[in-house]
């Protein structure tokens, strides 16, 4: 008598299962791929979404004023526009300068770290004779550059990419807001049933307003910081203070990565501003606390726990989205885990996906001692 094990039908639902994961593996790679090669039209697409998201309660804002949806978004898309261009303007003359300085400075960091340069030439040429003893001599490389007469097509051709982005960007961004929750609307009715769609819209209500609040919450702490950063600066005697503070808050927006190239450029423009290592030293060690600070403290207490995800996503994020898509890539990492993370709190089976997106649990120590600061208020 044969048992059910034996059973040659048995197995069938486990061949559907693995055939359904084979596909949704597929799938993800093809959309991958699509998103890698077809980024130039994307990334305007992306960048727009995450813009709307933020302008939407501003917008909203205006329109419980009486103000028309059409109206307040043009207005808000306005402002957003003008206020980048202020700043830029503001800060394009110090930016100028050191860029022009930039040669010079170059010079001047090379002769304060020549020590150390001639440490690392001469392991270098220990590790180049034992290659060529070990390969033998190595033909050399002609060198290939941009020729003078080709320079200026590509200028063009640049501007032009650049101009037909930024005005793709601007354009979706403003018929997205615009179009609003209706528009979201007939497009989920169109695609699902209204029960289905009803869901739909919810979610991307929460989406919203979860996003717009953390992105409000980390321009006010960005603000603050770059505040910080400029008056620390200020104090430690780096010239342009204020060029140092913009440049802190704006890339604080990119997790770590934000953090660690303005700590390299202060480092390097108080290389070349101070002679002794003291100044250098005071202007790194007032930015690594003020942005210990600000990560450890400050972030946390504004923006709650409940948005925080795992750092070692964050951190896959910026790498897999500086792959495929550059900087607008690094930029949308962040937020994309954001939504992930509130797409999974108010799904139906969102639990695996919320604990796998969320940040390492606190040590019973720490735990403790939050409970007891909580007793004492």
């Amino acid at each position: 008598m044969n048992s059910p094990n034996d059973d040659p039908t048995a197995s069938v639902p486990d061949f559907w299962q693995r055939l359904i994961a084979a596909n949704k593996l597929v799938a993800v790679c093809v959309v991958g791929a699509i998103l890698y090669v077809a980024h130039a039209a994307f990334v305007p697409i992306a960048l727009a979404l995450l813009c709307a998201l933020i302008l939407s309660g501003p917008v909203e804002t205006l329109q419980r004023f009486g103000v028309p949806r059409g109206l307040s978004a043009a207005i808000i898309v306005l402002l957003a526009l003008a206020a980048s261009f202020g700043v830029v303007d503001y800060l394009w003359a110090p930016a100028q300068e050191w860029f022009d300085r930039a040669p010079r400075d170059m010079e001047t960091i090379k002769l304060k770290l020549s020590p150390v340069a001639h440490f690392v030439t001469h392991v270098e040429d220990l590790r180049s004779s034992a290659r060529t003893i070990e390969r033998g001599p190595v033909a050399p490389v002609v060198a290939s550059g941009v020729s003078v007469e080709s320079a200026p097509m590509l200028i063009f051709d640049a501007t032009r990419a650049a101009a037909i982005t930024t005005l793709a960007f601007v354009v979706v961004t403003l018929f997205l807001l615009v179009g609003g929750p209706p528009m979201l609307a007939n497009m989920a009715a169109a695609m699902t049933s209204d029960l289905r769609s009803s869901h739909i819209i919810d979610l991307i209500e929460k989406v919203r307003l979860e996003v717009g609040r953390y992105y409000v919450a980390t321009a006010l702490i960005n603000v603050v910081f770059g505040c910080a950063t400029a008056g620390a600066m200020a104090l430690c005697g780096l010239p342009n203070p204020i060029l140092w503070g913009t440049l802190a808050a704006v890339l604080n927006f990119i997790p770590y990565a934000g953090s660690a190239a303005t700590l390299v450029v202060l480092g390097l423009v108080a290389l070349v501003t101070f002679d002794g290592l003291g100044g250098v030293t005071a202007v790194i060690a007032s930015y690594l606390v003020l942005t210990t600070l600000v990560g450890q403290v400050l972030q946390p207490l504004v923006v709650g726990r409940s948005l925080q995800v795992n750092p070692l996503l964050i951190f896959l994020a910026l790498w897999f989205g500086g792959v495929f898509w550059g900087l607008a890539g690094i930029i949308l990492s962040t937020p994309i885990l954001v939504a992930c993370k509130v797409i999974a709190e108010h799904a139906e089976n969102g639990a695996a996906l919320l604990k796998f997106l969320g940040p390492p649990p606190l040590s019973s120590a720490l735990l403790t001692k939050i409970r007891n600061v909580a007793k004492r208020v």
